[in-house]
């Protein structure tokens, strides 16, 4: 079964839904996974018409995809001390955005939402316990709408999701894979982590980075193909697991016409390389 290949809608600085449809037409792709569009963190011009739009907008949807406001990612501490659930006075707000984002997600007709949950604290770690609580709420609350959570990965060593997935033993958290991050983040070997997670990998982004030359600095992030992920062997991994999901090509990196080449670049690097 071939593997379909999308784009992530932030990627390409959209702020509609008709800009979002030309921008796929323009690179002959029909498959988004899209931003939420929280108005306090990526906000879409048609407001709460989003969905509505959305599903006339003749293309096709894989997931989507929650930010949550006040994330900070000018550096590897700025996004420990700010990413996802990872601060607890921070939580209760941010489990109230995660129900608005299972409202719509099920209004745009799809079953699965995507999120960083912040830095997983180490196992004997004293605040694992609470953050792990948390998880099992965000779970709670989208099981709830029938809707599968998805962890990106990057922010912890594939090892470490691994033992939180099974400690957890909820459903309906699974993973989204970005390979990059793990170099971005310098944490782990994407390859290696593959055939880890392969059980719980409910989504991925297709992304290519350099490890950091500094310890405790960002990686460098690069166009598919020009970085250390080895983006065919990724591709082929996935393959070997049995991945049957979608690719959705993320590029953070760029004004909006350098991210769009690259990701014209990305989908036909993928379409010769699968």
């Amino acid at each position: 079964m071939a593997l379909k290949i999308g784009v992530c809608s932030w990627s390409l600085q959209v702020h509609s839904i008709p800009e979002l449809k030309g921008f796929l037409d323009r690179l002959g792709i029909e498959l988004v996974q899209i931003a939420c569009g929280d108005p306090h963190h990526a906000a879409w011009d048609e407001g709460e018409t989003m969905p509505a739009a959305a599903l006339k907008a003749g293309f096709k949807m894989g997931g989507a995809m929650l930010g949550f406001p006040g994330e900070d990612y000018t550096t590897p501490q700025h996004i420990q001390q700010t990413g996802g659930f990872g601060d607890p006075k921070d939580r209760p707000e941010r489990l109230e955005r995660l129900k608005w984002a299972c409202q719509r997600t099920c209004e745009l007709g799809l079953t699965d939402l995507m999120l960083h949950a912040g830095f997983i604290p180490e196992m004997g770690d004293p605040a694992r316990k609470s953050f792990l609580e948390t998880l099992g709420q965000a779970s709670q609350i989208a099981a709830e709408r029938g809707l599968t959570l998805a962890f990106e990965t990057g922010q912890e060593t594939s090892t470490l999701l691994r033992a939180t997935l099974d400690e957890l033993q909820c459903p309906n958290l699974k993973v989204n894979f970005d390979p990059a991050n793990m170099l971005l983040y310098d944490k782990d070997d994407p390859i290696r982590a593959v055939e880890l997670l392969a059980p719980d990998i409910r989504t991925v982004h297709v992304k290519d980075a350099n490890r950091p030359t500094v310890k405790g600095t960002w990686g460098e992030e690069v166009p598919l193909g020009k970085g250390q992920v080895n983006i065919k062997l990724f591709l082929q991994t996935l393959q070997k697991v049995g991945y049957q999901g979608s690719l959705f090509i993320e590029r953070e990196v760029g004004n909006q016409q350098q991210r769009f080449e690259d990701i014209a670049h990305g989908v036909k690097f993928i379409k010769d390389s699968l």
